[in-house]
């Protein structure tokens, strides 16, 4: 994406690069399109732990390798595992639930690409626990889990129905039709729809413009938004009263204040 990119990982189910304080992870099972099996959740999480121990990571971009973002689970995988499929699942949905907790904790937000389809309880999932969602106009969303005789996974029986709401939700997990891109806009579930042309820009615009925040005030925030996904509202109240004093006595809130008075662009340095 960066002219320069340093390579962190460079090969396996699952790719890391860095440049311009932005982690990028990809998926990349391109053949199998970018289905999720136990060795690329494995990867992913281990790429995940890896981007939260790096403190010069200030935002994350989160893409698939190939025409697809996300086809789900691989399918051809599960069916092999015949009557072993039930523990075999046990084990992936273990695995892909700690992978999106891993990306919801993480500290700086995540950007997540999306070309081609997103689909199923990883791809869908994905897409769900993650903080910004630009996609191409050529996308569509399904949640898949139905359609193949289970349910869906990765959180999204959580955070499905409180990004798109209750009935729209149930909609998508019962009749498993596909949401085009227009539609994913208008309902919420992605953040800007751009010509399939356009996609690399308006990723790297975001990822830019998250990384240049400051990085305490972004932590608290995200952190704040989605354990309020799960709150009413009074309970959320003394988080916010908590982490907004903590912040004022920062060195990036002190220079907010000083950019904004002398009506400049602020320069943060997470301090």
């Amino acid at each position: 994406m960066f002219q320069g990119e340093e390579t962190i990982v460079g090969e396996g189910p699952v790719l890391l690069t860095y440049g311009e304080g932005i982690a990028n992870i990809r998926l990349n099972r391109p053949e199998a399109g970018n289905g999720f099996n136990i060795e690329l959740m494995a990867a992913l999480h281990d790429i995940i732990m890896r981007v939260h121990g790096d403190r010069r990571v200030r935002a994350v971009v989160l893409s698939g390798n190939g025409k697809l973002f996300c086809g789900g689970g691989d399918v051809k995988d599960f069916a092999a595992k015949g009557s072993d499929l039930p523990d075999y699942l046990r084990m992936a949905t273990a695995w892909l639930q700690v992978c999106v907790a891993g990306l919801v904790n993480l500290e700086v937000p995540v950007i997540t690409r999306v070309q081609g389809y997103a689909t199923g309880g990883a791809g869908l999932g994905l897409v769900c626990c993650t903080d910004i969602v630009v996609c191409g106009a050529s996308a569509r969303f399904m949640a898949g889990g139905t359609r193949v005789g289970m349910a869906p996974d990765a959180g999204a029986t959580s955070t499905l129905s409180k990004i798109v709401g209750f009935r729209r939700a149930m909609d998508m997990v019962l009749t498993n039709r596909f949401v085009d891109a227009e539609e994913a806009l208008r309902i919420g579930l992605v953040t800007s729809v751009v010509p399939d042309d356009g996609l690399d820009a308006e990723v790297l615009r975001y990822a830019r413009m998250v990384a240049a925040g400051a990085p305490k005030s972004q932590a608290a925030t995200k952190r704040l938004m989605w354990n309020g996904m799960g709150r009413g509202f009074e309970a959320s109240l003394p988080d916010e009263a908590r982490e907004v004093a903590a912040l004022s006595g920062t060195g990036d809130a002190l220079e907010g204040l000083r950019a904004v008075i002398e009506r400049r662009a602020p320069r943060f340095t997470g301090e």
